[in-house]
Order: C-alpha cells, then structure tokens, then sequence
C-alpha cells in the first residue's frame, strides 16, 4: 500500500454539494488544498486544469462515518482497507462493544485476542506493540487508509482489574477501572463501549456502570453501550440505559439500536417513545443502525454468561463435561439464554458465516439446522462440536430483524449510520461492505425513505456532532478534506449475503486529508488516515 503523499490542490468543479448539515444542495467549485477545503466557490469560478475533476452530475459530500466499526486489528492487517474506502467511509468509531486491545496488559491479551478472533481474526505472528490508549493511536497515526476514533472497552478493563469471571466488582476494582478509563480519555479516547450480553462485561452492575459513565462524563466523553438484551428484555435493557445517562450525566449513544427476534416485531415506536421522553428531560442521546434485517456476532456468545466466565478454555472444558452440557443445553433451548438476549436459540436463525478452523469451511454459509439435517445430527450437538473444533473462534449471522422496525429507527431525529461490519470470515455480513451506498441508494432513491440531504446528514454531520469533531463531518472552508464525489443515480450497494466482498457502485473519488483513497472509481492504496483524538477544545488528529 502507498504512504500519503503531499496533498496536492484538487479542483472539483460544477459539483452538487450536499454539505451534510440537512440544508438544500447547491452548485458550486470547491478547491482542496493541503489536506483542506480551501474555498467553496460558484460553478464556473474555475478554470478546468489538469488536476481538475468535473463533477458534473455528480453529489459533493462530506466523508461517511462509521458509528460502530469492528476495524481495530483488520486496519493493521489490511491497511487499505478497500471494504470501508470503496463505500465512501472516511472516519471509523473502533474499540465497540466492549471488548477491544487497548488498553490492555500481558496476562488480558490473550483472552481478548481468544474472545474477538471471529470479530478481527487472531493472527500468530502479528506484533501487539502497544498496551495503552495512546499508544494504539500512535500505531494507527502509522498508516491506515481511513481515519479513526477510539472508545475504551469496559470488557477489556474490567478483566484486566479482575480477570473474566463472575461476580460483583468491589469498590477497590472499580476504582482501579476508574483509574485506566481516566488515562484512556486523557490519551484520546472519546468514550467508552460496553458489551453487556459479552463476557465479561455483562457482569458489571447498574452501579459499577454508573460509576464508569461519572469517570466518562468528567471528560466529555459519551457511553455507547450493546445493552443487556436487544430480545425478550429489550426496552427494560435500553431503558437501563437511558437511565444511566440521566443519572451521570454522560451522553449516551446507543450502539446498533435494534429491536429483534420475535418479542420485538412492530415494537420500534415503544423504543422511540422511551427516547422521546428521556430527550424531552434533556438526557442527550444519539444512536446508531444498519439498514439491514439480520445481524452478526459470534457462536460462542449463544452461550449463558455463565458458562462463558473465565474465558475461552474454561468454557470448552464446561462444554466437555456432560453434566454441565445438560444445564447449558436447558438454558439454550429451553429457557432462554442471557447471551441469546433471553430468547431460546432458533438453530434455523443461526448461518455460520466464518470459521479458524479450516477443516469447518463446508458449513460457512449454512445454519446450524441444516447442518444438523445433513449430518443426521442434533442441532445443539452440532453448536457444540462446531464451538469445540474452532475453539470459540466461530461468525455467525443471525437472521431476526423485521423491516418495520429498521424503516422506523432509521428516520428517528437522533439517528446515525453505523456498519457493525465484520470484515473475516468465509461469508462474513453484506453490511461490512454495504451499509454506506445501501442507505443511499435503497433506503433514499428507492424507497424515498429520506431525503438525500436528510441520509448525508445522518452519515456525515449528525455522528460529527456526537464526535465533537472540530473540523468534520461538513463540506465547510477550512475542514478538513474528507469527501465522497457519488453518482446520486446510480449508488448502491452490491454486496449480498451471498457474495459479501463486493463494492458499491457509484462512488467515483473518496478523498480522506485532501488525498484520494479513491480516483475515478479505483483505490489508490493510499494511507492517509489518521487516529482522531479527544481534547478539550473537540477531537481532531494531531500532527
């Protein structure tokens, strides 16, 4: 891949700019220079030289941001990043859902490398050189093809405080957790995630949360949490939620805000009610979704939390012993798993969408109940066999969103795009690829859902806010130069569930600091991306 070079000054000339506030578009020339929005000019002010693109036809915007990026080894792994470029996504929220590599320490890395290999693969020989926040950005600050933010993950630090098993925090290990949140926001973070149907995450209480979000909202920073149930317990899950940012006063942003599997079907406008109140009171909240009815995560997270305590070898040697299969098979298919958001497996639901282990590669693109038909097995010895030869490192799709409820979170006020996406994996979610031109091109030109300058705003202008981005997320002078030049007619997605790897249409220049990541429809291969930090005054990259 190619190092950024010096960024030279670009024409766009007769664009349609959308500049990602919500107001109307309009024609103009706009001049990128040194990394810059130099000037926004009438059509025509300029003369075409030969570093001058016309954009006749063409849509302006302000560069894409992904809300909920699981990019925070894959960056490194594959630096031009050609899934999120070729999409039009300038800037990426990483470290979600609690569980991320930094901070971390010696003894905790290999649990949490273990537990996030089917999220960012969990590759041998790579070199884990940092162990604090600002370190990791300092890596990314090396080369990577977009820009990043950072959340710290409450997973990560809880188990470095006290390891990953069960049990209440004491007031001595929540105040050593307060401790290395205070140094991540001080190095650049700007929050901190939660995975609360994840080990071991979801064992912290409404209160140790409460006391973490107080450390947040000292800085500025907002919580982003995958709550405790997005299934049987949902709304009392957001509504916890909620009242954690009410009663700490740290903004919230709640992560793939969803209401899945069948409890939940028409039930969205009982979650919006929930937020229409809270915003109402002055709670300040924002969310994030993908335009699309499945979901992903990992095999192992169908498990009941406790079985999963203490890590991936503890759980396979339950997974071994017969009596304790038999209580986990009652929580799995009987009663209802926590880890399966208090819902019963639907085997038929489950699509094994990545596996380690080669030797599984036939399953991926099949669920868990046609595996079982196949082999003439049962399905819950088929989840189990599958978790026990790929070690816990197993994707899944899992196929129980209802449209209505996508169509109604999606146009909320507080609304924002984010991916989840997945980029491993045999068949990993079109969404990885997708979610950017699909929310364009489907959702706005198709269906008419939103207006053009309505699904930029909530792509571009709306997460910038929620970032405190000083100097993103518009088409604005002075700006930085992240900006997406789209055909408006022609944009989509094209990634499927079938052929997930495939990049959109309609995306003709990607500029990221003012250098093209993408030129007349081709990735350059440059890195000119760069780890956006948290400071006082907004977050902003740093020389």
């Amino acid at each position: 891949m190619a190092a950024p070079t010096a960024a030279r000054r670009t024409i766009i000339a007769n664009a349609t700019v959308v500049d990602g506030s919500g107001a109307p578009r309009f024609a103009a020339d706009v001049v990128l220079e040194n990394g810059a929005i130099h000037s926004i000019a009438a059509p025509g002010t300029h003369a075409m030289d030969a570093d001058a693109i016309d954009a006749t036809g063409l849509v302006l915007s302000p560069g894409f941001i992904d809300m909920h990026a699981h990019s925070d080894l894959q960056l490194f792994l594959n630096p031009g990043h050609y899934a999120k470029i070729s999409q039009g996504v300038t800037t990426e929220l990483l470290g979600q859902d609690g569980l991320s590599y930094a901070p971390i320490d010696d003894v905790t890395l290999d649990g949490v490398r273990q537990k996030i290999a089917g999220w960012n693969d969990n590759p041998e020989d790579f070199d884990f050189n940092w162990r604090t926040v600002g370190e990791y950005l300092d890596r990314l600050d090396q080369g990577i093809a977009t820009n990043a933010a950072y959340l710290i993950p409450q997973g990560t630090v809880r188990a470095m405080v006290r390891g990953f098993g069960e049990g209440e925090a004491t007031a001595g290990e929540i105040a050593a957790q307060q401790a290395v949140i205070r140094q991540g926001m001080a190095e650049g973070a700007v929050g901190m995630s939660s995975g609360l149907t994840y080990t071991p995450g979801m064992y912290a209480t409404t209160e140790e949360l409460a006391q973490l979000c107080s450390t947040v909202a000292e800085f500025g920073g907002f919580y982003a949490p995958h709550h405790r149930s997005y299934g049987k317990g949902a709304l009392e899950a957001y509504d916890e939620m909620i009242e954690l940012s009410r009663d700490t006063g740290c903004a919230l942003h709640l992560s793939h805000a969803t209401m899945n599997f069948a409890p939940n079907k028409g039930r969205a406008p009982d979650l919006l009610g929930l937020i229409d109140r809270a915003l109402d009171d002055g709670v300040d909240i924002t969310l994030d979704t993908y335009p699309y009815l499945p979901g992903a995560t990992t095999l192992s997270a169908i498990l009941p939390s406790w079985a999963s305590a203490g890590g991936s070898e503890p759980t396979m040697a339950r997974l071994r012993d017969p009596d304790t299969l038999m209580h986990i098979r009652e929580n799995v298919e009987i009663y209802g798993s926590d880890g399966c958001h208090g819902v019963v497996a639907e085997w038929e639901t489950l699509e094994i969408s990545g596996v380690k282990n080669p030797g599984l590669d036939a399953f991926v693109g099949k669920t868990v109940a046609q595996i079982a038909a196949e082999s003439g097995q049962d399905a819950f010895d088929v989840f189990v066999d599958i978790l026990l030869r790929d070690k816990m490192a197993t994707g899944i799709l899992q196929h129980v969103g209802h449209e209505e409820n996508v169509r109604a979170i999606m146009v909320h006020k507080t609304h924002t795009g984010g991916s989840d996406g997945i980029l491993v994996g045999g068949k990993p979610h079109p969404r990885a690829w997708g979610t950017f031109p699909r929310y364009l091109g489907h959702y706005s030109r198709e269906l008419g859902l939103l207006t053009l300058e309505e699904t930029v705003n909530h792509l571009t202008g709306r997460p910038a806010a929620r970032l405190k981005l000083v100097d993103r997320g518009l088409v604005r002078a002075g700006f930085a130069a992240d900006l997406v030049l789209f055909d408006p007619e022609t944009v989509n997605a094209t990634a499927t569930f079938a052929e997930p790897r495939q990049a959109a249409t309609g995306i003709h220049y990607v500029f990221v600091n003012g250098i093209a990541a993408i030129e007349a429809g081709k990735p350059t291969g440059a890195l000119a991306g760069r780890a956006l930090r948290r400071t006082p005054e907004g977050t902003r990259s740093t020389p």
